[in-house]
């Protein structure tokens, strides 16, 4: 049966998913919440990614950055093993383990967070902060051998200040990477979330030093007003010994 336009949703050239014509849902202000809580809720409603990743089963709408930034660079190859930093609630870890195989036994997916989470078909889930002494044992043990991917799209919660914000999510990228360069095997990969305005510019220039090729890459599943950029490390040249020092 042919679909009329504008009804139902689907996916543009671009992998972003669309919903025709349908008009916005409006929210009303109730007694109980505030302004912000319900223009939150109205944009959710009115969220094309939102929508689709509940019809695809995906349990965030940022599975669509991962998505799109795969589609980009193809960084998630079958067999690969990939580690998922600040997972919850595991959109990433849900399309790293469909990408790799790792729901049918090729590829391995290691997720970490301090949230819990739901079980994720094919990914070992760690309920730990990352950030403890013994998150990396930890990660390692389960991975069972070098990573090909590092993924990180851990943010620190906003406090509204800019420049605050910034250096705390670079702080963040920084963590991530010092594990990065432990566990990656030669020619991996490294993804992770910072603000616009690019890399803190240390970070970056171990990225330079360390791959063959480091962009920065807005997909478009993040939302226009958001700060958020990712920089993508490929081509991992692997530790030496003036770069430990």
């Amino acid at each position: 049966m042919r679909r009329r336009r504008g009804s139902g949703s689907g996916r543009n050239r671009r992998g972003a998913p669309t919903t025709g014509r349908a008009p916005a849902v409006r929210v009303k202000t109730a007694r109980r919440r505030s302004a912000s809580s319900t223009q939150w809720l109205q944009r959710q409603l009115n969220d094309p990614y939102v929508a689709e990743a509940r019809r695809l089963g995906y349990r965030s709408r940022a599975a669509f950055k991962l998505i799109e930034l795969d589609d980009r660079f193809h960084f998630l190859k079958p067999g690969a093993r990939v580690v998922d930093l600040g997972a919850a609630p595991g959109g990433w870890t849900q399309v790293a383990a469909a990408r790799t195989r790792a729901e049918t036994g090729r590829g391995r997916v290691v997720g970490i967070d301090m949230l819990a989470m739901d079980p994720v078909p094919g990914a070992t889930l760690l309920h730990e902060d990352f950030l403890s002494a013994q998150a990396s044992e930890a990660i390692k043990a389960a991975l069972g051998g070098p990573a090909d991917v590092v993924l990180s799209d851990m943010a620190a919660p906003a406090t509204g200040h800019a420049g605050t914000d910034h250096l705390r999510i670079i702080a963040l990228a920084e963590a991530a990477y010092a594990f990065a360069r432990e566990v990656l095997a030669p020619g991996g990969s490294f993804i992770a979330k910072v603000f616009q305005g690019g890399t803190e510019r240390s970070l970056l220039e171990e990225l330079r030093r360390d791959f063959e090729s480091v962009r920065h890459a807005k997909p478009p599943a993040s939302r226009a007003e958001s700060a958020e950029v990712y920089v993508v490390a490929l081509g991992f040249r692997g530790r030496t010994p003036a770069a430990d020092t």
